[in-house]
């Protein structure tokens, strides 16, 4: 009974937790401080719940678990880097951790890290709706975690502190940008040009991103929605080529694509999908976070990615660990809600705009 009230009192005094498991082979982050390997860890079948991790204030800043949906995705790579490094300079050790779009296999690693007696935990679940058990699990353990991109939600509310990008403005500095291209290139009232939103629905994170896109093209275009398709996908590259690739196919009447897109992977796949139909000379997509773009620029390609809006996986990293050791070493509240900038860059200017990401 004691170990249920302390429990509950611990959800609504850190507002959230969670740990993780198996480590990845990871780049060197883009900061400064090199990073170390990190330490392997393989998913338990069962948990330790009986051990206990700091409480906020005067805690050890220990091993810290990193639990990442899709860990070979360039984006949570260069995050969890980020996130190793600054662990390492704040005198911990981090475990990255792929759950491979696996719910399951993701909270077997968050069983290990229980077992582990992890001193905190960032995680981007693969599926929203386990955030429930995430928390229930972490906060018998008396484990802090920090959400990152994807937040720990029910019915919406975050039932934990989250770092992330504003999805709604970063999505309109897209649409913007689009707006521009078409009115630029007379597309708005061309009736061989169609709009594509690649959109991801099932995640809270990037429906916001995708309204924005929307609210701001239409606003500053009126284009004609006769002429505006959708294609819902995971995220995933080659999802989003096979959504692009079926919208495609299904409208010929369309010979010039304008794509705006939920996340940087699936409008790299609308890329090659357009590659593939012959349509990519005529067509212009944006992505989101720039990652996979700057590789075609740095390439010296000439693909219809045209665009990206930048924001920083460093950031989001290495801000998560800050909030958790803050938490943990000086009992500092964690925001509910920490938000980081973006800007859209293009072949012209994003080595400026991306610094060393650039690379």
């Amino acid at each position: 009974m004691k170990k249920k009230i302390a429990a509950i009192l611990i959800v609504a005094m850190t507002l959230g937790l969670t740990a993780c498991g198996q480590a990845a082979e990871t780049t060197a982050p883009a900061v400064d401080t090199p990073a170390p390997e990190t330490t392997e860890a393989q998913p338990a079948e069962a948990a330790d719940a009986e051990t206990a991790a700091p409480a906020a204030g005067g805690g050890e800043f220990g091993k810290i678990y990193a639990i990442y949906k899709a860990g070979d995705q360039t984006w949570f790579i260069d995050e969890g880097d980020a996130a190793k490094a600054k662990t390492e300079e704040l005198g911990g050790e981090l475990v990255y951790c792929d759950a491979q779009m696996n719910p399951e296999t993701c909270l077997k690693f968050i069983d290990t890290a229980i077992s582990e007696k992890a001193s905190g935990v960032i995680i981007c679940v693969p599926d929203q709706t386990m955030s429930q058990a995430v928390v229930d699990k972490c906060a018998e353990a008396n484990i802090p975690v920090v959400a990152v991109d994807d937040a720990l939600e029910v019915n919406g509310e975050k039932i934990a502190p989250w770092v992330g990008i504003d999805g709604y403005n970063i999505g309109a500095a897209n649409g913007e940008w689009m707006a521009q291209y078409a009115i630029d290139n007379n597309l708005v009232e061309d009736e061989e040009c169609g709009v594509l939103f690649l959109t991801m629905d099932t995640v809270s994170s990037c429906v916001p991103r995708t309204e924005g896109e929307k609210d701001k093209f239409f606003e500053l275009t009126g284009f004609d929605e006769s002429r505006v398709f959708y294609g819902d996908n995971d995220g995933t590259t080659d999802k989003g080529n096979q959504a692009a690739t079926a919208v495609f196919t299904a409208n010929p009447q369309i010979k010039k694509w304008l794509v705006m897109s939920a996340n940087e992977e699936s409008a790299m796949g609308a890329v090659r999908a357009l590659e593939t139909a012959g349509l990519d000379k005529d067509s212009c997509v944006i992505g989101l976070g720039a990652y996979l773009a700057k590789d075609e620029w740095n390439a010296g390609k000439d693909v219809c990615m045209k665009a990206s809006c930048y924001f920083s996986a460093d950031s989001i990293g290495s801000t998560a660990i800050q909030i958790l050791y803050d938490y943990i070493t000086e009992g500092k509240e964690m925001e509910k809600e920490t938000a980081v900038p973006a800007t859209v860059c293009t072949p012209e200017n994003y080595k400026e705009v991306m610094g060393k990401a650039a690379e």
